[in-house]
């Protein structure tokens, strides 16, 4: 009898035992995306923080608690919304928010939605809770870009008769082609919506409702921050400012946003040197608090190995 077609499957067992660590690495890449980004994150933190970071937290700080109250509230709100939607749709649970917090300061210390892209490595981890993570993750992001045009695009309707002069004429026509931009870079979704979205239309709705919600309230407790830092300046000229920095962030052509925003406050309010101190000093308390968390958090996950 020819034995050879016996004999080849076990001559080809090693070979298919060698694959086996292949297939535990595949199903292990959530946790090493992961963990890389936090490694990258806690660099690009400490980078910050050594650089120019601690030299604006040695400047004078404010003394009105109410001005750390508002901060803090503008600084949980984009990971706090985040965990409203995500606990509607996952139902994930209170410990979740330390992973939308790692999302959002991946997104501002390291390339813009490389928090996304930690979110769902997370969400991967957990198929008990959710078994196909990318579609919802997909939805949520494209919609709070929606929402961030649509809000930008309100403000600029509101704010351009008032502020148009304070421009010059290449700003102004930098802002009107930003404008468009804006627009054009909507209408895809919204026309092709049925086949970009994944979710019910009803959840979509909430979903923008919600991202809606936390971008006005941000430049709302934004404002409150600043007005409670220099009380001269009145709350609704502080008002008028969050907005015009929302749309600053969000304009697509104009290269040095921060510059652009703080030229047109300066215009509008004067006191220079006051004005950059305090955007310094907010951006070094949110660059403060990054660290701490992402501190925090990975000091958490190591105790809690240990005890494991």
């Amino acid at each position: 009898m020819n034995t050879s077609a016996v004999e080849a499957p076990l001559a080809s067992a090693p070979d298919l035992a060698g694959l086996e660590p292949v297939e535990k690495i595949r199903r292990r890449w959530p946790m090493l995306l992961g963990g890389a980004l936090t490694l990258l994150m806690i660099g690009a933190l400490a980078h910050e923080l050594f650089g120019s970071g601690l030299v604006a937290l040695s400047r004078s700080v404010p003394t009105n608690p109410l001005f750390y109250l508002a901060f803090a509230l503008y600084y949980l709100g984009p990971p706090t919304f985040d965990y409203i939607i995500f606990r509607r749709l996952w139902g994930i649970p209170l410990d979740g928010m330390a992973a939308l917090h790692k999302k959002r300061i991946s997104n501002e210390v390291l390339l813009g939605y490389s928090g996304e892209a930690y979110f769902y490595a997370w969400a991967r981890q957990r198929t008990q809770m959710v078994a196909a993570p990318f579609g919802a993750v997909k939805d949520v992001t494209i919609l709070s870009a929606i929402a961030g045009n649509g809000i930008t695009f309100l403000g600029i309707t509101l704010a351009l008769p008032f502020g148009i002069d304070l421009l010059t004429a290449i700003q102004q026509k930098l802002v009107l082609g930003s404008l468009g931009l804006i627009i054009a870079t909507s209408l895809p979704f919204l026309i092709f919506s049925r086949r970009v979205f994944s979710l019910p239309r009803p959840t979509l709705w909430w979903i923008f409702g919600i991202h809606c919600t936390r971008l006005v309230l941000g430049s709302f407790f934004i404002a409150l921050a600043w007005h409670a830092a220099m009380p001269q300046v009145s709350l609704m000229v502080w008002l008028f400012l969050a907005a015009a920095r929302l749309l600053a962030w969000r304009l697509p052509l104009v290269p040095n946003k921060e510059l652009v925003f703080a030229t047109f406050a300066i215009m509008l309010i004067g006191q220079g040197a006051a004005l950059s101190d305090l955007m310094a000093l907010i951006a070094a308390l949110s660059l403060l608090v990054h660290v701490a968390l992402i501190a925090g958090f990975s000091l958490h996950s190591l105790l809690s190995r240990k005890s494991q």
